[in-house]
């Protein structure tokens, strides 16, 4: 009699056929099931095949990999030496240590070896530890080709290369170094890549570095976990690091990652919340390697409340329980808001990711929203009271928090009469300072500039609100917006 294949919800990892030594070390991390990527993956990988995966951060994807490699390792021949078998890149330094971590807790009862390599440290460590016996190597690509070019790693020995965070590499503007480590490696190996996202440079890296891969779809692209929370609180850039305080003190938050957009925002967020009594610091490329281990081992083990990161610097923060993550100002793009709350409700444990939304933020917001399908529940401030020193505007203050979309809703007749004298003066003063310029035309005709189908004066508000700045439904603030427009005509 046939028996009845499990599905992937009903796999454990005792139908993966993973060695007795790894099986111990899963049990030793408390792992009784895979997830999906983890059981659609393995079997793949120990077959020998190449792998295209799909898998969002907190699906699992690290040991996606890392267990079936060390299994592979384990039970082969090692007639190479001191020469690395299996190469793992990776797009930042908090990664490459997430990764190496991996292996080590995984492989601690296997007769294997592993080190990292990447910027931002001395190189003379690294030539050590190369030195001596290496079947895995996790590296950053810059890093890497330090060493090749210095002769201090041989790569003629790679069974497996593995391409971790493919989409963040190709970011960050990796893809002219993974040629050249490529040409570097022997052309039979086994292939694995590792993406969040599938752009049409993703696809074409895929047809360059794998052959007829089989192809694994975890969480889907656009997917959130549902162990996570979501929520938004509309609130003006100006108040934002102090409800952000407040929501800490209020709910006595104890550990909490916070996303800035840059670097000097982060420092400014940190020193903001060190000031209301709160222990922060922040993680970003600006840091030298040794500040980053330092300041991620802080949070971790709690002697820190609050890390403000960079979207790349956090690629490697890796906390199976995170509570909260809070998007202190929204990504350019959606799939990194995605990336984000990843980082928390991992491993089966819940988590509440908050975003702090200014209204200029708002086309993020609705991009974001069109990517998960589905739309981010707006919330009411709990028991915050603004400081009376912070002169905030009156369109912010009368905003309606529950039904906000970019308009001028919840606000009395006299503030919308206001905001549009506002808008006519900034109208005008923009077109004297510079708007100007970019029609080629005098500050005199920009004054009497009339969009074309304008009619009536200036005073006129229809046709102003139209053409204003900000008006989604008829202006597109795309990089290309102005660029594919047609070019205005003057009369």
């Amino acid at each position: 009699m046939l028996q009845k294949l499990k599905t992937v919800e009903e796999m454990s990892f005792k139908d993966l056929n993973l060695s007795e030594n790894l099986m111990k070390a899963i049990a030793d991390a408390g792992y009784e099931n895979p997830t999906a990527v983890q059981a659609k993956s393995i079997p793949i990988v120990l077959s020998g095949k190449d792998l295209l995966a799909g898998a969002q951060t907190g699906t699992g994807k690290t040991a996606a990999f890392t267990l079936p490699i060390l299994h592979m390792l384990s039970n082969s021949n090692n007639n190479l030496k001191s020469k690395p078998r299996c190469l793992v890149l990776v797009p930042t330094r908090e990664l490459a240590v997430q990764v190496e971590e991996s292996v080590k807790m995984y492989g601690k009862y296997l007769p294997l070896k592993s080190t990292s390599v990447f910027g931002g440290m001395s190189i003379v460590p690294q030539i050590k530890a190369l030195r001596r016996n290496v079947d895995i190597l996790v590296a950053t690509p810059g890093r890497l080709l330090d060493h090749a070019g210095q002769r201090t790693v041989d790569l003629s020995g790679i069974q497996i290369l593995v391409l971790d965070e493919a989409d963040r590499m190709l970011d960050m503007g990796f893809i002219v170094d993974i040629k050249k480590i490529i040409a570097l490696l022997p052309k039979q190996r086994q292939n694995l890549l590792f993406s969040a996202t599938f752009s049409e440079k993703i696809k074409s890296l895929s047809e360059f570095v794998l052959r007829n891969p089989a192809f694994v779809q975890g969480e889907k692209q656009n997917s959130a976990s549902e162990l996570v929370d979501q929520s938004v609180h509309m609130v003006s850039q100006k108040l934002k690091s102090h409800l952000l305080s407040h929501l800490i003190k209020h709910h006595k938050w104890e550990q909490v990652l916070i996303f800035t957009r840059t670097k000097n925002g982060a420092n400014r967020l940190a020193d903001k919340l060190a000031a209301d009594g709160i222990s922060a610091t922040a993680i970003h490329g600006n840091k030298s390697q040794p500040a980053r281990i330092k300041a991620l081992n802080q949070f971790k083990n709690g002697s820190v409340t609050a890390l403000v990161a960079t979207d790349v610097a956090s690629r490697g923060i890796d906390i199976d329980r995170l509570p909260y993550v809070v998007n202190f100002e929204l990504p350019n793009a959606a799939e990194d808001y995605v990336h984000r709350i990843g980082r928390t409700g991992r491993a089966g444990s819940s988590g509440r990711a908050v975003s702090l939304v200014d209204r200029e933020e708002m086309r993020f917001l609705k991009e974001i929203e069109r990517f998960i399908k589905r739309e981010i529940p707006r919330v009411m401030f709990d028991s915050f009271v603004p400081p009376a020193n912070i002169n905030i505007a009156a369109e912010e203050k009368t905003v309606s928090h529950n039904n906000y979309d970019g308009q001028f809703k919840g606000r009395p007749r006299t503030a919308q009469r206001k905001t549009s004298r506002g808008r006519q003066s900034r109208f005008n003063a923009g077109a004297e300072r510079g708007f100007s310029n970019d029609l080629n035309i005098s500050a005199n005709t920009a004054k009497s500039f009339k969009p074309s189908g304008f009619t009536g004066t200036q005073s006129s508000k229809k046709p102003l609100n139209s053409y204003r700045f900000g008006n989604s439904k008829r202006q597109n603030f795309s990089k290309n917006s102005f660029s594919n427009s047609k070019s205005a005509k003057v009369k």
